[in-house]
């Protein structure tokens, strides 16, 4: 009987360490992106739209977890592609952000920020302008 009453509490303890460790880790990643140029630089592309804030009822702004299993969100060293969901008091939707490495100047640039909301409507709030 005490045998049984160590493993079990050694299995209780050990589903709990690794519950916590997966928790952790996904904190950590979503911490990450968070800190990351190219998502900051796509939130302050929208928070500068005024078209857009106002059809998502923003101010207030609420930015959301990337959702991790995502397929559209992709990084590398060279290219960003992420998908940010945010509310205002109206609605929701994505934000959809690509952005690219500049090497030499080690920054990011991006490329395209879109807004979807959730009926359909696409607000386009970034376009580089062509170069010349």
């Amino acid at each position: 009987m005490g045998r049984s009453s160590a493993l079990h509490q050694m299995a209780i303890f050990m589903t709990m360490l690794t519950g916590g460790g997966c928790g952790m880790m996904y904190y950590l990643m979503q911490k990450n992106f968070s800190q990351a140029e190219y998502y900051r630089l796509a939130l302050e592309q929208l928070n500068g739209h005024s078209t857009a804030m106002a059809s998502l009822g923003a101010p207030p702004l609420k930015v959301h977890n990337l959702h991790l299993s995502d397929r559209y969100n992709r990084m590398d060293h060279t290219r960003a592609q992420i998908k940010i969901p945010v509310t205002g008091t109206k609605t929701g939707g994505y934000l959809f952000a690509t952005s690219v490495r500049d090497p030499f100047k080690n920054r990011w640039n991006l490329q395209e920020v879109v807004l979807q909301l959730r009926e359909g409507e696409r607000i386009q709030v970034f376009t580089p302008e062509p170069s010349q």
